[in-house]
């Protein structure tokens, strides 16, 4: 379920492993979507972003005759996937390294398009959704179904008021200089703005609030470690824990522990649906 684009691929090694163990809020939104898609169960599907696969593994088990194709632009992650589900097991299934900006139907052999171009938690590490769009709608079928949910305008706000006042210290300003941004949220406008600009029509577009928990500390902790890779990569190593539990320390100062000693974190997820026209 993640990718990262060329512009931040050289500040990110991801963890695939660590990832897969610590991502159960992103299934979820991803079940979540899932959910809201019928399955004739013979349909050819990409599935952008995948990351570990898990999801990926999911779909294919819901359409046992058709086929489906999981991408991302991160080799620790593909080489995870295909690992952990081997075309022995998952006859359906298959994983290649793509960036999500230049999909095409060379992807498939023979060259092909799919019905499904699916995404989920994946397309804000993506600079240029445009450019995606454009690639989504070359391997999509003509009444071929577009379906996101991706972090949107707003996501994450309360981390990132924790974060940057502490980019700014002396401890850490010197590993942040000349950053390029990781993440690109957008709002519903931008995207009825480009889907007809790229032959698609919108069925529905919506910024969705969801409340991500973390366990203690310790889950708020990880999730940081595992998904926020761009800032905590380029810290040296020997000070990364360092680094996690300042911005940790700050977000807990302005959203403490409830009684259950839960960690809530105000998410915003940007969910899109549309037909290939």
């Amino acid at each position: 379920m993640r990718l990262v684009t060329p512009a931040t691929v050289t500040a990110v090694k991801w963890n695939a492993a660590d990832y897969a163990a610590n991502s159960s809020i992103q299934q979820g939104w991803a079940r979540d979507l899932i959910a809201n898609v019928t399955f004739r169960g013979d349909e050819w599907i990409l599935d952008v972003g995948c990351g570990d696969g898990k999801v990926t593994a999911e779909i294919a088990r819901i359409v046992p005759q058709g086929r489906v194709t999981g991408t991302d632009v991160s080799p620790e992650m593909i080489n995870f996937a295909r690992k952990k589900f081997p075309p022995a097991n998952h006859s359906n299934l298959e994983f290649e390294v793509c960036d999500a900006r230049k999909l095409s139907q060379k992807l498939f052999s023979p060259p092909q398009t799919v019905d499904l171009v699916f995404s989920n938690a994946a397309l804000h590490w993506v600079d240029d959704h445009e450019q995606f769009l454009n690639a989504a709608a070359s391997v999509l079928k003509p009444g071929g179904r577009l379906v996101i949910s991706c972090g949107g305008k707003g996501n994450a706000h309360d981390v990132f008021l924790a974060l940057r006042p502490e980019l700014r210290l002396q401890r850490w300003r010197a590993f942040f200089r000349r950053m390029p941004s990781p993440y690109f949220f957008h709002a519903p406008a931008d995207y009825e703005k480009w889907l007809p600009k790229h032959g698609f029509k919108v069925i529905a577009i919506k910024l969705t609030p969801r409340d991500a928990t973390y366990q203690g500390p310790e889950g708020f902790a990880t999730w940081l470690r595992t998904t926020w890779i761009p800032y905590i990569q380029r810290v040296p190593e020997a000070l990364r824990e360092e680094f996690i539990a300042a911005v940790m320390r700050r977000y807990l100062a302005k959203h403490p522990l409830n009684n259950e000693r839960q960690i809530h974190v105000r998410m915003v997820r940007l969910e899109i649906d549309a037909i290939k026209i």
